[in-house]
């Protein structure tokens, strides 16, 4: 992996490790997949010993796909698992040390003299590597940081990083480099920055080590594919990134189709990282190691504060009914003749050159095409849509209301878009025909303009043809997502082939897994492993049919403690594994019941949320 290889995909073992021919059949599964790192866990000794059963079954079969262990607290695994197979991870926040949550304050001494602590913990691992040529993954998680880092970095993007430097450092100084680094979190936005700070930490000290790239506990269906594609994407984009995984809470081998779309993408470009990876000193507002959401004025209930708004595109049936808007969570009741808006009911409704007979509901406004719109005998109370081609033929002067000014930024350059600059009603719309630079373009386009002032909103338009549905649900979460992964964007208007719902529906989870919009109940959950303690997709599934009403909660899902306190680093409640059917419920970080059977612990983490005042019934939510 790295220099100019392809991008590999990898995932990871759901079974017992010491269950050896379960283990092998499903690393089968997955090689068979597309896998090429076969990751699996090796908790102790006893585990990583078995990995010398496990690698010889499977080169018996014919299968010689390389194999990593993985690490947690247990030094001495390692330096088994060394041994035998050819590559170790490590997670830097538990490798040398216990989280206890402590508060210290650390003097420079002292901090020298904890770097000189893990030194001696981590040199023997590293020797071993070196005397049998096994790679190293040196895999920071965003909330399994150690005491001493969150003492002097906090639980950030920085911290990450340092916690991976030290290692680096400290392999470096004995002349090991066989290493591969990750930053992983739950949070995309997290995510990004960490790997993009990594990247300017290691060009400052002459490092150019390859990166595995992953969005922690993404969960399960699109919701899961959206939040990976945005984390793992945008780094793509920017040609950041030489092995991936897709974290999903499902079986192993359906995380490599979605892993290998992601990665084919990228196969063929030649992206330019610096514009991710170095400060833009003649942009000051944008900044590539920090979000921060760019600044905009007011329009309509675009922009400024307001959330981004979603724009369901209506304009290609051929007539257009009540039930139609059904896909875009708007229910028509003829009686008493009143319409119910859903949480993903679409802000604006693109009609095109298309009438409606009947009145929409008030939640929902109509943009019609400009020569549509001036027939209208009320267009006051629509918008018209004006392509960039038409501003010179349009008197804009003359307009007494909002307005929308789509332009190609593939066709069109930052010059013709400023001419609208001085029309405070303009709600700007932006695209690109060239799927391929969609949103390096986009993103630049929005440079250009916040470099020169021009702060209209801006609605991004993505339409997504592929036959393939994953593949436009994938594509639309990396280019619109990695967009407001930037800070930038004022609304959606998407298009995946003909399929309103699922259109409408992408652009929610969009804004949802950007936390920039959030609409329903977030889930944080583990993809599973070896470690893992009960059936985590039925846990999972039973949870969310009791919850999934909580608008804006998060819940944090996780199969054992390593993926517990600090991989949920910021979950609002915690459902977590520490036993043979033994559940301990969190609020945030803090351990509120212990020790529970997994029977009873669903019902008390709904007695948790009702003391906290967050639970809603579902009779009362739906009403």
């Amino acid at each position: 992996m790295g220099s100019d290889f392809p991008i590999r995909v990898q995932s990871m073992t759901t079974t017992n490790t010491l269950d050896t021919m379960a283990t092998v059949n499903q690393s089968i599964k997955m090689i068979e997949a597309g896998c090429e790192l076969v990751r699996i866990t090796a908790p102790s000794i006893k585990e990583a010993k078995n990995l010398a059963n496990i690698k010889k079954e499977l080169n018996d079969r014919g299968y010689f796909t390389p194999i990593v262990a993985d690490i947690h607290f247990t030094p001495n695994a390692a330096e088994v698992a060394a041994r035998i197979v050819e590559k170790v991870r490590i997670n830097p926040g538990n490798f040398a040390d216990k989280k206890k949550f402590e508060i210290i304050n650390y003097t420079d001494y002292d901090y020298e003299q904890e770097l000189e602590r893990i030194r001696e913990k981590f040199i023997p691992l590293v020797n071993i590597c070196k005397e049998y040529g096994t790679a190293m993954r040196i895999g920071t998680n965003h909330g399994s940081l150690s005491d001493r880092i969150m003492n002097r970095y906090g639980d950030s993007p920085e911290g990450m990083v340092e916690s991976a430097m030290e290692f680096l450092r400290i392999a470096e100084s004995v002349n090991y480099k066989n290493i591969v680094l990750s930053m992983k979190s739950s949070n995309p936005l997290v995510m990004i920055s960490a790997y993009r700070l990594l990247i300017n930490k290691m060009n400052q000290e002459d490092m150019y080590y390859p990166l595995h790239l992953g969005v922690t506990e993404a969960g399960e269906d699109e919701e899961g594919r959206i939040k990976s594609a945005i984390g793992i994407g945008t780094l793509l984009q920017d040609g950041i990134g030489d092995t991936i995984r897709v974290s999903l809470t499902e079986d192993p081998e359906f995380e490599m189709p979605v892993a290998i779309k992601l990665a084919s993408r990228y196969s063929n470009s030649n992206p330019n990282i610096d514009s991710s990876t170095k400060e833009d000193t003649s942009n000051t507002s944008f900044n590539p190691f920090v979000y921060n959401r760019k600044r905009s004025v007011e329009v309509l209930n675009f922009g400024a504060n307001n959330v981004p708004r979603v724009i369901a595109d209506l304009s290609s049936l051929t007539e257009i009914s009540p039930q139609d808007l059904s896909k875009i969570d708007y229910t028509y009741q003829p009686i008493p003749d009143k319409w119910h808006q859903g949480e993903l009911g679409a802000d604006y409704i693109y009609l095109g050159n298309q009438i409606v007979n009947f009145m929409l509901p008030n939640g929902a406004k109509a943009i019609y095409d400009y020569k549509t719109w001036i027939t209208l005998k009320d267009n006051l109370n629509h918008y018209p849509l004006i392509e960039g081609t038409q501003i010179n033929d349009i008197d804009l002067n003359t307009f007494n209301q909002a307005f929308f000014v789509r332009f190609d930024v593939n066709t069109t350059t930052t010059q013709e878009i400023l001419k609208i600059k001085d029309f405070r009603g303009a709600v700007i719309i932006l695209t690109s025909t060239n799927k391929s630079e969609y949103f390096r373009q986009i993103r630049h386009a929005c440079k250009d303009l916040n470099l020169n002032r021009m702060h209209q909103p801006i609605v991004f338009l993505g339409n997504y043809m592929d036959a393939d549905e994953e593949v436009n649900i994938l594509d639309a979460s990396t280019d619109i997502g990695g967009l407001y992964a930037e800070g930038f964007g004022d609304g959606i208007f998407l298009k995946i082939t003909a399929n309103l719902e699922l259109s409408n529906r992408t652009a929610f989870n969009i804004l949802q897994a950007t936390r920039t919009r959030i609409s329903k109940t977030e889930y944080i959950s583990c993809p599973s492993c070896g470690r893992t303690l009960f059936d985590l997709q039925e846990t999972t599934a039973k949870i969310r049919k009791q919850t999934d009403h909580l608008k804006g909660v998060k819940i944090a899902i996780m199969g054992c403690i390593v993926n517990g306190p600090g991989e949920m680093a910021d979950a609002d409640y915690g459902y977590v594994g520490v036993g043979i059917d033994k559940i301990t419920l969190y609020r945030g970080k803090e351990v509120v019941k212990k020790n529970m059977s997994s029977d009873a612990a669903l019902e008390e983490l709904i007695n948790l949320m009702k003391e906290d005042g967050v639970w809603i019934d579902r009779e009362v939510f739906a009403a």
